[in-house]
Order: structure tokens, then C-alpha cells, then sequence
């Protein structure tokens, strides 16, 4: 993903797009997102930037991520998420519009479906 260390970051306004939920990439996501289908392309290799690999978990902006659920039909139809490389911004940031977006809402029930996650589960640090 965005900074290639094998978890999703946050470095403030250096990382514009909110890249925070780690997932397995698989091209339905750029499919269902209606990107073009750079998720099939090989990317420089973590650790080895000289090389270039076949993507596998990938850091994805936590907006785009909601919008994916709701294209792929559900939590239930989406690729695996990556907990453990999860940032807890994207978990912040969907408990804070949960109320106002019925998207983000789903997203943040999936999160805390898949990661096994509650507000009361949920531990201080960068990363779920």
C-alpha cells in the first residue's frame, strides 16, 4: 500500500487519500470501485523496491473501501481484510460518521465484524 512496510500508516497530510484498511487485493476491488485495473498490476516489492511483485495485501482509502462494500452486495461479498495492518484511523473515522452516512455506518459494522472489534474492544495505537 501506501507505504510499502506492510501496514497502513498514517502520516497526517502526507497520505491525502486515507489509506487505512488493509485488504487481500483481488481485481473485483477496482471492479466494483470503478477504478481502472491497476489491482492485477505488479508494484515495487516490499523490502525490495528494485523488483516489481504481483500486489497482495494492499493499504486502500477508507472511503473508497465503504463505497466497495456497498458495490460487492456486503460485508459477506468483500475480499479479507487485513486486521492486523488496519489502521485505527479509518475505525476512528467511521465510528465519527457512522450517525450522518448509512455508508460509512456498514463499514464501520463490517470493520468491527471481520476484526472482531467493539468501541470497548478497541485499544489505544495506530493499528487495529
Amino acid at each position: 500500500g501506501f507505504t510499502r512496510t506492510g501496514q497502513c500508516e498514517d502520516f497526517g497530510n502526507d497520505d491525502q487519500g486515507s489509506h487505512h484498511i488493509c485488504i487481500q487485493m483481488k481485481s473485483d476491488f477496482c471492479r466494483q470501485t470503478g477504478q481502472p485495473n491497476w489491482c492485477e498490476e505488479r508494484m515495487p516489492c516490499m523490502g525490495d523496491t528494485g523488483s516489481d511483485c504481483p500486489i497482495g495485501n494492499w493499504c486502500v482509502c477508507q472511503w473508497a473501501f465503504a463505497r466497495y462494500i456497498e458495490m460487492a452486495g456486503g460485508c459477506d461479498s468483500i475480499v479479507n481484510i487485513v486486521c492486523d495492518a488496519t489502521n485505527m484511523a479509518a475505525y476512528k473515522a467511521y465510528q465519527e460518521h457512522a450517525n450522518e452516512d448509512p455508508e460509512i455506518r456498514r463499514a464501520l459494522e463490517c470493520l468491527e465484524q471481520r476484526c472482531g472489534l467493539s468501541p470497548s474492544s478497541v485499544k489505544a495505537g495506530s493499528i487495529l
